[in-house]
């Protein structure tokens, strides 16, 4: 029986650390009849959109890469986004992804055909039908722009962080900065030195620690070449010592050293005391992401530069325009996060009987072990529900889930059946776990983040340890699975 150029075994949605490593691990465990789809020209998901100046990674380099693939030439101990994704870019090469990868092809929709026992993929490269879907799209792929009355009739220039405008020279610009995550903590020092002025509007201040980053020297990368055990050595070092920085998130009556830590921070890096006052959290460490940086606090001490606390009333063609004053300038730059509780693909999946993933997670994102939903046969979810973390790299839960998800198909050759997902009770009974694991966490304690989702539940992150995750998802448990036996009508020609 001749198989159509269409039929996949293996659909993988973006190219990101997720997907380029869920196309490895598959490949090691003989399932590559698979293909990539990246709706981009090139590979790398967030580090190859995220090109705001000064953008880099808040984890050590060394932990932020794959397990299976170190990588001796990392300039910094946290590296920089370009570094990043020169590694992915490598990683394609290194381990042979290229015939795989299908660039420029959108997926529109997602859809679950009972009869056939495939995903039928809509792309804007015509349809495809897979056996197996992975959604790697992650948590981070659509920047979430301010909901701010006027914003669309502002005469400059408006963009997101996510989106930068390298076309839009910064220099001698009156520029509002609105949010004070992660990302204008890196690109507000590097813009201040060229703008006119610079308004940054904060609705609330972020904790922030030094950033312990260093050039890593030539002697450095020549041993990690030539002895391979030493860098793994350093990355069970890091390992460790990042997963103890999990306690302080666990129990955050411990927080109040770091606090200490980043207060005396603060003292230095600000001497006026009604500047400093505007940026002491009221919160509790952890709450909201802390953000790591030698130089933010002290770039809004410059003398072109105001921190506004007044609520944004409206834009107004010219101006941004709060209850206290109105503010004129000629480029917004939104530093306002993503969609992380809304991620696109909720929209985009339909499981059985055509429900969409939108629906299975209202009021709010479950899935068991964060990677499969009961409803949706043979998905699984790369950094999906309550995988994100506080403290180390995701990209260790990404190998977690791929253990399991490579442990799952392999029970489905197994046992000759043509689909699985998890039980409606096994899922439950998980999600109940983490919530009841959430209890007394530091993100549980009042502040309002991306963490949580509009049910008020914490949706995004794991309340626990990073080897947590790792020895759960190492064991698999047929019995909190539905496996759909073969039929007539879902006879298969895959590698599965």
């Amino acid at each position: 029986m001749t198989r159509a150029a269409n039929e996949i075994d293996v659909a993988i949605v973006g190219a990101g650390f997720s997907g380029l490593g869920a196309a490895v691990m598959l490949r090691r465990h003989g399932f590559d009849d698979l293909l990539i789809f990246e709706q981009a020209d090139d590979v790398g998901g967030t580090w190859r959109d995220n090109t705001y100046p000064g953008c880099a990674c808040d984890v050590p380099s060394h932990l932020y890469s794959f397990s299976f693939a170190p990588n001796p030439h990392w300039r910094d101990t946290f590296s920089s986004q370009e570094d990043i994704w020169d590694y992915l870019r490598d990683c394609v090469d290194r381990f042979g992804l290229r015939p795989y990868l299908r660039l420029r092809h959108t997926v529109h929709e997602a859809a679950w055909d009972a009869t056939a026992q495939r995903w039928r993929l809509a792309t804007s490269q015509g349809e495809y039908r897979a056996r197996v879907l992975i959604a790697a799209t992650g948590p981070f792929a659509q920047p979430k722009m301010p909901d701010l009355p006027g914003l669309d009739g502002f005469a400059g220039t408006v963009f997101h962080s996510a989106r930068w405008r390298h076309d839009h020279d910064l220099t001698g610009r009156r520029v509002a900065v609105i949010g004070t995550g992660a990302s204008a903590a890196q690109f507000v020092p590097e813009i201040v030195p060229k703008v006119a002025s610079l308004t940054l509007f904060q609705r609330t201040p972020a904790w922030v620690m030094p950033r312990r980053s260093r050039r890593v020297t030539p002697l450095e990368q020549a041993v990690y070449r030539y002895v391979p055990g030493a860098q793994r050595l350093v990355r069970t070092a890091l390992y460790w010592n990042r997963e103890l920085w999990a306690v302080g998130f666990l129990h955050p009556r411990i927080n109040a050293l770091a606090q200490r830590v980043s207060l005396r921070h603060l003292r230095r890096q600000v001497p006026d005391p009604e500047l400093r006052a505007k940026l002491t959290p009221t919160y509790v460490m952890g709450c909201k992401r802390v953000l790591l940086s030698n130089d933010y606090w002290a770039s809004l001490t410059a003398d072109h530069v105001e921190v506004v606390t007044d609520p944004i009333v409206r834009v107004e063609p010219d101006a941004v325009v709060t209850a206290a004053g109105r503010y004129e300038v000629d480029t917004i730059i939104c530093g306002t996060g993503f969609a992380v509780t809304q991620p696109p693909v909720m929209h985009q999946v339909y499981g059985r009987d055509g429900v969409p993933l939108a629906q299975a997670w209202t009021p709010t994102l479950r899935a068991h072990l964060g990677t499969t939903v009961h409803g949706f046969p043979n998905l699984f979810i790369l950094l999906g529900p309550n995988t994100g973390l506080g403290h180390t790299s995701v990209v260790l839960m990404v190998e977690s889930q791929l253990t399991q998800v490579v442990k799952a198909l392999r029970h489905l050759r197994r046992t000759g059946g043509v689909a699985i997902e998890p039980t409606a009770e096994a899922q439950r009974r998980y999600v109940e776990r983490v919530d009841r694991a959430m209890r007394g966490t530091v993100w549980m304690s009042g502040c309002a983040s991306w963490y949580i989702d509009g049910s008020g539940r914490v949706s995004a992150i794991w309340p626990g340890y990073a080897t947590g995750f790792r020895l759960r998802l190492a064991r698999f448990r047929a019995e909190d699975y539905l496996v759909t036996p073969p039929a007539t009508a879902a006879l298969t020609t895959g590698t599965g």
